[in-house]
């Protein structure tokens, strides 16, 4: 339908030539359908688009803002043949289904739906993006009721577990397979993934049986099963990542690699960990599709990443990123290996854990039980002709102290530190114990970072903030006259009002000038002001950036953030 809409168009005089072929261009860079572009650029409006195809095709028009559609007809059809078609079901007659398409013109879809239903199909046109928002909204409820029906369903049979005290292994194997459990345990971790959580928190309490989400950085709590259920349930996971379900007293890690629809895979990382009241578990979501390794795309300023770029593109010296647990470094770090890895490099990785496999890069898991650390890793990397390294994180001065020598001896090393911010990175060095002269001959680099929350495009207002609100956290005086924050208020397509995270960055270049004054033993007061002099953007300026362009909220960047002093 594509170039024939285009023509349609052109010829009642609705959109130019030179729209129809600017629409087509951002088509093919962006991807969707030539109508959804037409409208996105603004050459066309949607209700006149929908007016129009359904004219020329002969078949009503709908506005599914008015219409509301039941659960047993949003059933009919799943999530996935829906965004895969653009359609949505609306309403059935008898062996007629209803069903509202962009393209009535797609004969590939109807038969589809015809063969998924055993349904005659009948169409009506609605614009794309209102089909979108029709499918989020009707089937988010729909798994959220079907997910508290199932809960409800589930609580019904499992009041059988024995008391704690009593359950021996044997019990516990028995317990972890029984079908409820089974059902709880699959809901919990297809939950957390429709819900794009990062982490998943099984907590066992004195009195009380939680189950928390990480999503977008922040924790909420999703459910409180019978506490009865604490030991059927960590067994069930235990089962599920090759763990030992009879030791009960130590920690462990394992991974659960699950298939989904579409033949999707995701990994879950899960670590066990024995708390006062039983085994708390949690359990960290790696989904490779989601995995970001265009730079362009993390949140680094125009110069923070060209000062990026640069450093990794040196042929040897260290660069370092740091943050705490769960601040988006080792996407940085992942999205840097991406840009090096070609066939002429030879490049090696020592992580705990390996997050995700990236071929042509030859990554190595730690041990440490069997004492392969990262020390033991590196010194095995420098007789493997390497040309670029990174050691997952140098956490004692053995590590330091070979990572410095391989930066010194013609390899370019990545690494990450758990830092507050870039400029007290060297004193993180100096305190393990590595001279000052060789911190400045090996270092290139440092990168601090946070990930803030983003506004939800579709919901997002300005808010009035009083100018001496601005200048406290940090705005200059001068820039407070244009400077509107922005706050989402909340809608069906967001979390509260966010929706996703960017990460905020501080770059600072090891220059001659900062080199003299670690030499001279100068504060990380006094190499933060020097960086800044150069052009540094602190963590807080990056964050306040992002507040400017409407990308983060004064809420969020405050809360990741420290103030400047």
């Amino acid at each position: 339908m594509t170039n024939r809409l285009g023509e349609l168009l052109i010829k009642e005089k609705l959109i130019s030539p030179d729209q129809l072929q600017k629409a087509m261009e951002a088509q093919k860079s962006g991807g969707g359908r030539l109508g959804a572009n037409l409208t996105k650029l603004g050459f066309i409006k949607e209700s006149e688009l929908t007016s129009f195809i359904s004219k020329k095709f002969g078949v009503p028009a709908i506005n599914l803002d008015e219409f509301e559609i039941s659960p047993e007809v949003i059933g009919l059809v799943t999530k996935e043949v829906c965004l895969k078609h653009t359609i949505i079901p609306v309403n059935r007659a008898g062996s007629t289904l209803i069903v509202a398409t962009a393209d009535p013109s797609n004969i590939f879809a109807i038969d589809d739906i015809k063969f998924l239903t055993g349904y005659n199909v009948e169409t009506a046109v609605a614009s794309e993006d209102s089909i979108r928002k029709a499918i989020e909204k009707y089937h988010n409820v729909q798994a959220d009721t079907d997910m508290g029906a199932e809960m409800s369903g589930i609580m019904d049979e499992l009041e059988v577990v024995g008391d704690e005290e009593e359950v021996d292994v044997t019990d516990l194997e028995k317990q972890s397979t029984d079908a409820p459990v089974v059902r709880l345990v699959n809901m919990i971790l297809t939950d957390a993934i429709r819900k794009s959580a990062s982490d998943i928190h099984i907590e066992p309490y004195e009195k009380m049986f939680r189950v928390r989400f990480r999503i977008d950085g922040v924790m909420s709590e999703i459910m409180k099963p019978p506490l009865k259920l604490k030991n059927a349930m960590t067994s069930r996971l235990k089962i599920m990542s090759n763990l030992d379900i009879a030791e009960r007293r130590l920690p462990q890690d394992g991974r659960i690699k699950l298939k989904m629809s579409g033949g999707k895979e995701m990994d879950f990382r899960v670590s066990v960990l024995p708390t006062l009241f039983g085994e708390k578990v949690v359990l960290r979501l790696l989904d490779k599709s989601n995995l970001q390794l265009d730079m362009t795309k993390l949140g680094f300023e125009e110069k923070a990443l060209k000062d990026f770029k640069w450093a990794i593109g040196q042929p040897y010296g260290m660069v370092l990123v740091t943050g705490p647990t769960g601040s988006g470094k080792t996407t940085t770090l992942y999205s840097a290996l991406s840009e090096l890895n070609k066939v002429t490099e030879n490049v090696s990785t020592a992580e705990d854990p390996v997050e995700f496999n990236l071929p042509g890069i030859n990554q190595v898991q730690m041990h440490e039980d069997i004492g392969l650390n990262f020390a033991a890793a590196l010194r095995s990397f420098l007789r493997q002709d390497p040309d670029i390294i990174m050691v997952g994180e140098i956490r004692d001065f053995e590590t330091a102290e070979i990572g410095v020598k391989a930066a010194l001896t013609g390899h370019l090393v990545l690494s990450t530190l758990h830092t507050n911010d870039a400029p007290s990175t060297i004193n993180r060095l100096l305190n393990m114990g590595i001279e000052p002269f060789l911190v400045t001959a090996s270092v290139n680099l440092i990168v601090a970072q946070r990930l803030a929350r983003k506004i939800c495009q579709e919901c997002k207002a300005p808010i009035e903030v009083a100018k001496s609100g601005l200048v406290d956290v940090g705005v200059p005086p001068d820039q407070v006259e244009g400077f509107i924050p922005y706050e989402g208020k909340g809608c069906d397509k967001c979390n509260n009002g966010y929706k996703g995270r960017i990460a905020l960055y501080e770059v600072m270049i090891i220059t001659e000038e900062l080199k003299e004054l670690i030499l001279s033993g100068a504060s990380t007061t006094e190499l933060k002001r020097e960086a800044m002099r150069q052009g540094m953007k602190t963590l807080r300026q990056s964050g306040l950036s992002k507040v400017k362009e409407g990308v983060s909220s004064l809420k969020e960047v405050t809360r990741v953030t420290a103030q400047d002093r």
